[in-house]
């Protein structure tokens, strides 16, 4: 079941949000706002979660909420790789929990945290049972990040791809299970209370697998995504509903985020959208065809264009 509705991923990040062209975040404000609306009138009682930020940034937080974005949405959701990427210690974690605290009564979520075993597995494992230790007895839902190790011949979604060096091909390494479907020794230690970030790409073939391994490590809460972009795909609404009845047993965290080309302000995913209406839509649609009160129906979409997305 949906238990909660996230807009977007990493605003305050330029791979997933283009804040050249809205440096003061105004457009996205005005997004979040219609779309925590859109949701709200399909099921008032679904939680609606800000997009995981990345970095931990209070500033940010504090933005937001003069817009009155916090008023609109439930949940503030963090992002943290201190391991990999962020310039913080691993221990760091519960100050960084209390920063975003200190300017919000918003509950806290953590929907990504991970560690990739780029450097060696050993640091995985360390990484995982940290964060566990230092995370789960202060926020209600802790998300790790990931399941699966990225497909060598994927893509990972950020800006500067290879030029970025070892930072970009950590993306590859983050999965508790490898490409080639063998556990690796974090898997033997997840622990119990822990959700999963799993994404998954349109059509994926690794859908029926990770399933699997949910049941295996004894997963209650995962985090995943619908995108929006994708919805302009031939064939999208079967996808979707495919991936969403095989996450009926798990309580779901759907993120809503991707601007399709030919509605953003710049033809790329990361880009404000012409009109926030349009992201508005498309959330109403999502919350009442997977998150909407049992006694609610929705009808399938019929206005669908059948336009290429990036991933």
């Amino acid at each position: 079941m949906v238990e909660a509705v996230m807009l977007w991923n990493e605003p305050n990040n330029l791979s997933h949000w283009d804040f050249k062209i809205d440096p003061k975040w105004e457009m996205f404000a005005d997004m979040a706002i219609a779309g925590a609306k859109a949701v709200k009138s399909v099921n008032p009682d679904i939680q609606v979660v800000l997009g995981g930020i990345s970095p931990i940034d209070s500033n940010f937080v504090q933005l937001m909420a003069s817009y009155g974005v916090l008023d609109a949405v439930d949940v503030v959701a963090l992002h943290g790789f201190p391991l990999d990427w962020n310039h913080w210690s691993i221990h760091e974690w519960p100050n960084k929990v209390e920063e975003i605290r200190s300017v919000t009564k918003n509950p806290i979520w953590i929907s990504e945290a991970g560690a990739s075993s780029f450097g060696a597995e050993e640091v995985q494992v360390f990484g995982l049972q940290k964060t566990a230790e230092l995370l789960l007895p202060h926020v209600d839902r802790v998300h790790w990040y990931s399941l699966f190790d990225l497909p060598a011949t994927w893509t990972a979604t950020t800006r500067h791809k290879e030029s970025e060096g070892s930072s970009y091909y950590r993306h590859y390494y983050m999965g508790l299970v490898r490409e080639d479907g063998t556990p690796k020794p974090a898997a033997f230690v997840f622990p119990e209370g822990l959700g999963i970030c799993q994404w998954f790409h349109f059509e994926d073939h690794r859908l029926d697998s990770a399933i699997h391994w949910f049941r295996n490590l004894g997963v209650r809460y995962i985090r995943t995504g619908i995108s929006w972009a994708d919805w302009f795909r031939p064939g999208s609404e079967a996808w979707f509903d495919r991936q969403m009845a095989a996450l009926q047993e798990f309580k779901v965290t759907l993120t809503l985020c991707f601007t399709p080309e030919h509605l953003g302000l710049a033809p790329h995913y990361t880009s404000p959208p012409k009109a926030s209406q349009d992201f508005a839509d498309f959330a109403k649609w999502a919350a009442g065809r997977y998150a909407a009160r049992k006694s609610a129906v929705q009808s399938p979409r019929c206005d669908s264009v059948e336009v290429g997305a990036e991933e």
